[in-house]
């Protein structure tokens, strides 16, 4: 938020007030973690050379079932922009029907990764899922609760993701997977610490064209069709919880970890 008022305002001790104003959110202190640093020396592992080339992934779960019968959002990011997909699933969904929402959403428009970063969840260990990377010539590099450690940026960046989705599940109540593609936009044009810049300006070498500048939202009445002004307080709506799930005060050491 900061960074978007910034742009266009100033006023005296602005930083610290919109970091109490920030901080007062009550939806996203029902959801936010708390952090703790992993024991052991993190290893840092291979930086990306290319955009979507290593990719990191993890599911958030035991969200309200909706109407759609969606229950958990598979979060699928590149470790190299930080640009984000958001996909809406079913618990129940086997590996099978996960490969084909992969190679639609992910390979379709990325191409093949050359590494994927997850935990050890059943669905990324399984037979089928090995032979489907192995197939494709994507390595597997699993983290474990034991080894927490393994890629501290990706973990962190997940963890940021998980506090804001499932506060934007509060809000957007049962149709939440209808909005889901409103937050991924508002997160993939938010500006991010560790790139110093938004994910969709790191991936595309430009800022995002929208009909309206997202950082007034509120502060002036909207024209047009219906449409647009449910989007608007949406995005509006997923901004807000996406500065209050990033960690606002952290020391710099920790900071790296982004």
């Amino acid at each position: 938020m900061y960074k978007d008022v910034k742009e266009l305002y100033w006023w005296p001790n602005m930083k610290r007030e919109i970091a109490s104003y920030v901080s007062k959110c009550i939806t996203c202190s029902k959801v936010k973690a708390e952090y703790q640093k992993p024991s052991g020396l993190l290893q840092q592992p291979e930086i990306p050379q290319w955009k979507w080339e290593r990719i990191a992934m993890d599911f958030i779960t035991k969200l309200p079932r909706t109407s759609s019968g969606n229950n958990a959002i598979w979060v699928i990011v590149d470790r190299l922009t930080k640009s984000a997909h958001f996909l809406p699933i079913r618990e129940s969904y086997k590996v099978g029907k996960l490969s084909k929402i992969y190679l639609k959403e992910v390979v379709s428009r990325h191409g093949v990764p050359v590494s994927i970063i997850s935990d050890r969840d059943s669905r990324f260990t399984s037979r089928f899922w090995r032979a489907l990377h192995r197939a494709l010539g994507t390595r597997l590099d699993m983290s474990t609760a034991y080894h927490p450690q393994t890629d501290g940026q990706s973990e962190r960046t997940i963890q940021t993701l998980e506090d804001l989705l499932r506060a934007c599940v509060i809000d957007f109540g049962g149709n939440w997977d209808t909005h889901l593609s409103l937050a991924e936009f508002s997160y993939n044009n938010s500006y991010h610490a560790s790139i110093k810049a938004a994910p969709f300006e790191a991936l595309y070498g430009r800022k995002c064209r929208s009909p309206l500048c997202w950082a007034e939202i509120g502060e002036k009445e909207l024209t047009g069709p219906e449409i647009i002004q449910e989007t608007t307080d949406k995005v509006s709506q997923v901004r807000k919880r996406l500065e209050a799930a990033a960690p606002f005060k952290r020391s710099m050491k920790e900071k790296v970890l982004v």
